[in-house]
């Protein structure tokens, strides 16, 4: 398995340019350290938005899904620190996905990413999830491309906590996949013809789905930050 881990925290959102800068130096210098010194949180890889926009993809690499509902992890989600306080109401349309990893094939961490927002049609998940398998089997030997990874949302129970409720709740994607490669355009070509919305909808998945391209702002493990 390429991602590290059998868990991922795969988390979408906007930030202002006016908050882009301190965003940078806050999410690199305090928030990464904070949560990869957390047990269970393998790898922390953060994108900004390919055309220069306000779009952030976050995905950190667990251990386990159980770590999402660790004391270790609940007592930072609860306490967050001052500088954290102040950079959580800037979080815009926070989409936070607490998943499982269904497949995972080749690099996790490259200089862009697709990432797309998936539901299964009705009935459809498993054949959803042999036909997204056998394509990031491919993808991984496919000119400009390096890795691919699909997880699952599954929310820990456990109550809303003091970040959520400061940046006024999240949403959820329900799958997630996640294309890595080192050509931009090799990513834009798969999400307008492979992975457009209608070939989802012919794999099994439902209309609407989401996706965005990202290239690399900074990725670190544990151990590099320890």
């Amino acid at each position: 398995m390429a991602l590290l881990g059998t868990a991922a925290l795969a988390m979408w959102w906007d930030m202002a340019p006016d908050m882009n800068a301190e965003f940078q130096d806050w999410h690199s210098h305090e928030h990464f350290r904070e949560r990869l010194g957390i047990p269970g949180f393998q790898r922390a890889t953060r994108w900004s938005s390919a055309d220069g926009g306000e779009g952030v993809l976050q995905v950190y690499e667990l251990d386990a899904h159980r770590t999402l509902s660790s004391p270790a992890y609940l007592a930072h989600l609860n306490a967050p620190s001052p500088w954290s306080t102040k950079m959580m109401p800037h979080h815009r349309n926070m989409v936070r996905s607490q998943c499982h990893v269904l497949e995972s094939s080749g690099g996790a961490v490259a200089r862009h990413a697709l990432a797309l927002h998936i539901s299964p049609a009705a009935g459809a998940d498993e054949a959803l999830r042999a036909s997204l398998k056998a394509l990031l089997a491919r993808l991984v030997d496919q000119p400009g491309c390096v890795g691919g990874h699909l997880l699952r949302h599954e929310a820990p129970v456990m109550a809303q906590t003091t970040e959520q409720k400061i940046r006024g709740g999240d949403r959820y994607a329900d799958w997630v996949l996640l294309v890595v490669g080192y050509d931009l355009g090799a990513l834009t070509a798969l999400a307008a013809s492979t992975l457009s919305p209608d070939a989802l909808v012919a794999l099994g998945a439902q209309p609407g789905a989401f996706s965005g391209l990202y290239t690399l702002s900074f990725s670190a493990t544990a151990d590099e930050l320890a």
